[in-house]
């Protein structure tokens, strides 16, 4: 399965319609240890994920992140995995999971042109078919031009519903408020809601 991509443009215009949002309060402490993890757990079932070179011989290489879900004696789904859309350079990857469903992040440039930008991908997978309930994305400016958003950290808070991803950016993401190379984005109810993050640079 290859979610669809939308543009950058669309990217933009999107995070650009966003301008009614207010500063968060402290942010809660994470329910998951804040380093960027590769493995969660949903509903008895183990997730990971992973990237591997894509077959096409496109010079330079595509990079697809892989979400796989192990079998096991907890897991009431076979064991199965998702190949997301390629990235031109290697992603940087952070999967986190609860009941309520399965998040992935992955950076993500979409062209092979040293200059374009990276953004972030941000979905929301189910935990039986891991099909695309949710995709967002965070990408930031310099002027005119799509530059870079990294992941450092992804983790759902302690509420068990919030999901808070931060890095580091060169330019200014559109609905942030505060200044600095560095971000903290925060989506309430990530996997019940379509709600705009509130995102801090700092």
């Amino acid at each position: 399965m290859h979610p669809v991509k939308s543009t950058a443009s669309l990217a933009v215009a999107l995070l650009l319609s966003a301008c009614d949002v207010t500063t968060p309060a402290e942010p809660f402490e994470p329910a998951t240890d804040s380093t960027a993890l590769t493995s969660a757990t949903s509903r008895g079932c183990a997730f990971s994920i992973t990237h591997q070179q894509a077959s096409s011989s496109s010079h330079p290489p595509r990079f697809e992140p892989v979400i796989t879900r192990q079998a096991s004696p907890t897991c009431p789904w076979p064991s199965a995995s998702v190949v997301l859309a390629g990235s031109y350079s290697e992603p940087d990857l952070s999967i986190a999971a609860n009941d309520l469903g399965v998040a992935v992040s992955y950076t993500y440039r979409y062209s092979p042109s040293g200059s374009s930008g990276i953004y972030l991908e941000l979905l929301h997978l189910t935990p039986d078919t891991l099909s695309v309930v949710r995709s967002t994305t965070i990408v930031a400016l310099d002027g005119f031009r799509l530059s870079y958003v990294s992941l450092g950290e992804m983790s759902i808070l302690a509420d068990g519903t919030t999901l808070q991803v931060q890095g580091n950016k060169d330019g200014t993401i559109p609905i942030e408020t505060g200044s600095g190379s560095n971000y903290i984005a925060t989506y309430p109810d990530f996997f019940t809601s379509t709600t705009v993050p509130t995102v801090v640079a700092y």
